[in-house]
């Protein structure tokens, strides 16, 4: 149960993120969750990141624009927090203060993989400026669906449009999961690993399991 203090209210829903590299089929597998848990009752809402918000959603199309290739990479890690901001006031903590389910793709974990890891900025200071935007709070659970890189861009192919960070070197897709991985190993109870073996379906299964567990343990 998310059910932390904050300015206005005690935060009572859960919140819920899936992380992963490119290709690992997070965003699919939060949708089937998302309809499974509608099914049972619960009140649902999907969101991501960057984006989730009108703002958000300009400064995700900063970030992903092919043409911003020259973007520095404090740039893009400022960008990434500024939506996170704007997302927590506007649509996270409103949702969870009413008992909602919130289903996020991406959050903070993917900040630290990316461009603390990826882009080898400082993790202190990412983790710092992270406590500040967020205050401190995390996710209840954390779904990391993992995928070799390979693969995961190998999928990408069929898509009509690659992305700024869909473009990058299979070397900051490997650094990206071994970042992931790394925190997985730091916080074993938030962040659970799923392996994306399998089709659709079986990992659906596979998701299905621990959310469970957790919602009986919450």
């Amino acid at each position: 149960m998310y059910d932390k203090p904050f300015a206005g209210g005690v935060v009572t829903g859960h919140f819920i993120t899936f992380e992963g590299v490119e290709g690992s089929g997070k965003t699919t597998q939060l949708a089937i969750l998302a309809d499974d848990l509608e099914t049972r009752g619960l009140s649902v809402v999907r969101t991501r990141e960057p984006g989730g918000t009108k703002i958000g959603d300009a400064i995700r199309a900063l970030i992903l624009d092919s043409k911003n290739q020259t973007m520095d990479a404090k740039a893009e890690l400022l960008l990434y927090l500024a939506s996170r901001a704007q997302h927590l006031k506007e649509v996270i903590l409103p949702a969870l203060e009413t008992g909602k389910v919130v289903l996020c793709d991406r959050f903070a974990d993917a900040t630290y993989a990316y461009q603390g890891v990826g882009r080898g900025l400082s993790k202190r200071g990412i983790e710092q400026i992270g406590r500040f935007v967020t205050e401190g709070r995390q996710p209840d659970l954390t779904l990391l669906l993992d995928i070799d890189p390979k693969k995961g861009l190998a999928r990408l192919k069929g898509r009509e449009e690659i992305n700024r960070l869909d473009r990058e070197a299979l070397q900051f897709h490997e650094a990206v999961r071994k970042g992931y991985l790394h925190l997985a190993k730091r916080n074993p109870r938030r962040i659970q690993v799923v392996s994306t073996d399998g089709a659709v379906d079986e990992i659906a299964q596979k998701i299905r399991k621990v959310v469970d567990d957790y919602f009986r343990n919450a």
